[in-house]
């Protein structure tokens, strides 16, 4: 099996907001401090994915509850190091509650007991007729009786003002894309549901999207190419630079930015196919 590179919808969404942060986490691999908020989105996703294991009558607000701390003790399992993130038992108990508020407020938004997922937390891997290889990792996946297909996606942030609204688009467009390339078959409607203020952001994709969203990345793939030719990513700086982890690296804050990964350039070179040359 060989093992290549990739484009993600969230890889693509850093390289817009700021090509250094794209080469510095994409590239460079740069550990990031590790964050609460992330890691209270893995465990409540961890809940919702394993909630569809038991039986439609038993998917109650109670069991999901109920999974809470076995999910978290199996996440500690393979990453104990994140039990020390918080400063004592009161801070950990206010995080543990403020999960279990989430997980409440999914229940005021659907009811799994008449859901029936064909997948969960499933791997979509595609390639763009440019041999541009993309993927991305789709919360759920629902099939109604007809096949139609429904991408379900979960937030535990709030969800974007109408004005800037653009990057959840995009989301549902690459996932809607991926699936269609991959397997086939468009998704009739794509939902990301934000937990924390109980609104759901819907797309029903059409055919057009596909060969736009297609036309969109590779546009993306062209200027990150010409960034890995010249080694220079440049800073773009935008209120969002308040939450970015790389501001010792990042001129635009006084810092110094290292050399650039030569083996992560290799690495990422490989999310596109070589182009064929036609035999005679």
């Amino acid at each position: 099996m060989s093992f290549h590179a990739a484009l993600s919808p969230s890889r693509a969404k850093d390289f817009r907001q700021c090509p250094l942060l794209f080469r510095l986490r994409t590239i460079d691999g740069l550990p990031e401090p590790p964050s609460v908020e992330a890691l209270r989105g893995t465990l409540v996703h961890s809940v919702l994915e394993h909630l569809f294991d038991s039986e439609p009558a038993d998917r109650t607000e109670e069991a999901a509850q109920e999974l809470l701390e076995p999910r978290w003790n199996a996440h500690l399992e393979k990453a104990p190091a994140d039990g020390e993130l918080f400063a004592d038992g009161q801070e950990f108990e206010a995080w543990f509650t403020s999960a279990r508020t989430l997980i409440g407020n999914y229940f005021k938004m659907e009811n799994p007991q008449f859901l029936r997922p064909d997948a969960r937390e499933s791997f979509i891997n595609a390639t763009l007729p440019s041999g541009l290889h993309i993927r991305g990792i789709i919360d759920r996946i629902d099939k109604a009786p007809n096949g139609a297909l429904r991408v379900v996606d979960y937030k535990t942030g709030k969800s974007p003002n109408p004005r800037f609204q653009g990057d959840a688009v995009f989301q549902m467009r690459f996932y809607a894309a991926a699936l269609f390339i991959a397997r086939g078959s468009l998704p009739a409607r794509t939902q990301l549901i934000y937990l924390k203020d109980g609104r759901t952001l819907t797309y029903d994709p059409v055919p057009a999207d596909v060969d736009a969203l297609a036309l969109e990345l590779d546009s993306t793939w062209s200027a990150i190419e010409e960034r890995m030719d010249t080694g220079e990513f440049e800073t773009r700086t935008s209120p969002l630079c308040n939450w970015c982890k790389f501001k010792e690296f990042c001129p635009a804050f006084g810092g110094e930015t290292p050399p650039i990964d030569q083996a992560g350039v290799a690495k990422l070179r490989t999310a596109k196919a070589p182009t064929q040359t036609p035999t005679a």
